[in-house]
């Protein structure tokens, strides 16, 4: 049995797994995004310094172990942190200091989470990183790129959130007015953000509780908050803004919107599927200014975003925007007999070896059960050899979707498939 909060990728699912990941590679190529692959496991360090001690994904969520020399160590917990850490240990800088590097990832994530819907123990993200460079444009194009990649999935009815959560400079100030309001009102504070005053105080603001949402309603508070940001936030966020509209990307100004991670500086953003009820957030980001600083780097502006793919492709399912015709490729040996068994293994090691996909019935079945499982299995041609064809020296290639078949001679045929744009 599985363990809990991990699901199953089975086959007849895999295509739409490959055909999103397919879309959000071409569209990292066009924006000239290079990808990387980190460790499935960092030191457990790594993300107590960049996530926050006071983050609920530190305090209850990592999967961590000690190893046997009794390093500390834990499960990739979200994608930005190993791809700063690689890009910091491996001088992805180092050829050219003014160079801006843009990364990308596909990759699992954990968490000891209470399973929601499409979102797992063990989930998948994918995410873009954009690090060295502090210009507005950048974030506005790292929103501009998930929109994309929702847009050339089919799922439309994306909103997109828009928060600056400032900088090091107005956070104080920000955390001071905050706690001025809240102090008084701790009894109608839910337990978590009890705990979250001391740590990580922002994350109060969107709090799902409605014990919490209606103290911070009452006052405005989250308004009052936001409006605190100093004047060079205040000006990077309206650039962001200026730069979306003038791409055409619409979004909503939301003053509660923090996210989880203490690294975030300046903008932060999260997109939201309409019509999946609470459970509807498919992917946010923002920037991090200071987080190479924490990596042991030196000063370094980034900006990015995370995508869940189990929650992209429920949305896409629940919008009817899922493969609905996945396309027939293959070729099966359908073989009657002991000789035209012999001779149908050779030629699929022939095809095989030209580059064609093919398979042969193990079961040797008879001729209408082979053919059952060749349509049902979506395999586009079935190579037919029976006591006839093996005496003219001969196969019969059938075309599975319009059911044309014409005889060839065995010697011509890899050509023969080749030459009607077969599958390879």
């Amino acid at each position: 049995m599985r363990p809990q909060g991990t699901h199953d990728i089975l086959p007849n699912e895999v295509g739409e797994w490959r055909n999103a990941e397919g879309v959000f590679r071409d569209i990292c190529r066009r924006y000239r995004y290079e990808e990387i692959r980190t460790p499935i496991f960092e030191n457990t360090d790594l993300f107590v310094r960049s996530i926050g001690d006071g983050t609920d994904i530190v305090s209850k969520e990592m999967y961590t172990f000690q190893d046997r020399s009794g390093n500390s160590l834990t499960l990739r917990a979200e994608g930005t942190a190993p791809t700063i850490r690689a890009y910091l240990d491996n001088n992805l800088h180092a050829q050219d200091r003014e160079r801006v590097v843009k990364l990308f990832y596909i990759s699992p994530i954990f968490r000891h989470d209470r399973p929601q819907a499409g979102r797992y123990r063990q989930h998948h993200q994918c995410g873009i990183e954009v690090i060295g460079s502090q210009d507005p444009a950048l974030d506005a194009e790292v929103i501009q790129l998930a929109r994309g990649f929702f847009q050339e999935l089919d799922i439309g009815q994306v909103e997109l959130r828009l928060n600056s959560v400032g900088c090091s400079r107005c956070r104080p100030v920000m955390e001071g007015t905050l706690r001025s309001f809240l102090t008084p009102n701790m009894n109608g504070l839910c337990d978590l953000c009890r705990h979250r005053f001391e740590k990580n105080l922002l994350r109060v603001l969107d709090c799902k509780n409605p014990m919490c949402q209606a103290v911070i309603t009452d006052e405005d508070v989250a308004e009052n908050t936001t409006a605190l940001i100093c004047g060079e936030c205040r000006d990077h966020f309206e650039q962001v803004q200026e730069i979306l509209r003038m791409i055409g990307i619409e979004y909503v100004l939301d003053a509660r919107l923090v996210r989880g991670l203490d690294y975030y500086t300046k903008t932060a953003f999260e997109f939201k599927a309409r019509g999946l009820g609470s459970q509807d957030s498919i992917g946010g980001g923002g920037r991090y200014d200071g987080l190479v600083e924490r990596c042991g780097g030196p000063p370094t502006p980034g900006v990015g975003v995370g995508m869940g793919l189990e929650r992209i492709l429920m949305v896409r399912d629940a919008v009817g925007a899922s493969l609905q015709d996945v396309d027939r490729h293959g070729i099966l040996m359908v073989t009657l007999g002991d000789e035209a068994w012999r001779e149908g293994l050779r030629m699929m090691s022939s095809f095989r070896s030209a580059g064609m996909e093919c398979d042969i019935d193990y079961r040797r079945r008879s001729l209408r059960s082979q053919l059952g499982y060749a349509n049902s299995d979506g395999f586009e041609k079935v190579v037919i050899l029976g006591e006839n064809e093996m005496a003219k020296g001969t196969c019969m290639v059938k075309e599975m979707e319009s059911g044309s078949q014409v005889e060839v001679a065995r010697g011509d045929v890899i050509t023969h498939i080749l030459s009607e744009g077969g599958d390879r």
